[in-house]
């Protein structure tokens, strides 16, 4: 299952049933579990865990040095959970010791061909990353995201829940979970309805949703008001948690 042109330092933490391909390169303290498959000239760099079934494919760089003129050769990780796959000229860093520690990656994620994660970023869950989009340090991307082909995001930024960017999106403000967001700088074009339905959110929810967004983009409600009426019709409905999370606990302002 390891090819014998791959390199792999003696600290690396390999487990049966990984597949590793020729010319592949594999640093010190690298740990990876059961089913993943690194096809060759992949470079998986020091301090990075990979977890199971994941599918890197050529020439992605995974777990490199953050691109930070701070960083100094400190101890910084990456960890990626199960069943990604990141694919041909993707890369990757690591954290800076001036965040996290650690760029995190959770499971079901796919990163196309050309992407760029960089240091102390958290990617949950059922993303998808089009092809040459990128996120900044420190940017969060929650669960079930969109990003489209060259969409850029500011670093510090949160792209919220099942939000969705079109192509050649730059997003430089937090994104509300559920919200649609095109141009430069982004603005809002609505709410991503693909995604609220594969949620099989509540009719009532539904309905929130879309009455929070007239609120918040359509009436010409300040912001702060905006927020404090929002939160005071729907509050008791769980399902708007994410969308009322993803408006209040923001340190950039969002897209308006």
């Amino acid at each position: 299952m390891i090819h014998s042109s791959a390199q792999i330092d003696s600290s690396a933490e390999i487990d049966d049933g990984v597949s590793i391909g020729p010319y592949t390169v594999i640093g010190p303290k690298v740990k990876i579990k059961s089913g993943t498959v690194i096809e060759g000239n992949v470079f998986i760099h020091k301090n990075t865990f990979i977890g199971k079934d994941n599918l890197i494919y050529p020439f992605a760089s995974v777990g490199g040095d953050p691109q930070d003129l701070k960083y100094q050769g400190e101890e910084t990780f990456l960890e990626i959970g199960d069943h990604n796959e990141i694919r041909e000229g993707s890369t990757i860093n690591r954290g800076t010791v001036q965040e996290n520690g650690k760029t995190i990656i959770g499971n079901n994620n796919l990163l196309m061909a050309y992407t760029h994660v960089a240091h102390d970023c958290i990617l949950e869950n059922d993303i998808v990353m089009t092809n040459n989009s990128g996120v900044a340090g420190v940017v969060k991307v929650g669960t079930g995201a969109r990003l489209s082909g060259f969409t850029l995001v500011h670093q510090f930024c949160n792209i919220g829940n099942f939000s969705f960017s079109a192509l050649g999106t730059i997003i430089t403000k937090d994104v509300p979970a559920y919200v649609r967001v095109s141009g430069n700088p982004a603005i809002p074009r609505g709410l991503n309805t693909i995604g609220i339905k594969r949620q099989d959110l509540s009719k009532e929810a539904s309905e929130a949703l879309k009455e929070s967004y007239k609120i918040l983009y359509l009436r010409k409600n300040k912001l702060k008001d905006a927020k404090q009426e929002i939160i005071s019709k729907f509050k008791n409905i769980k399902e708007m948690n994410l969308f009322i999370d993803s408006i209040s606990n923001t340190e950039r302002s969002i897209v308006r």
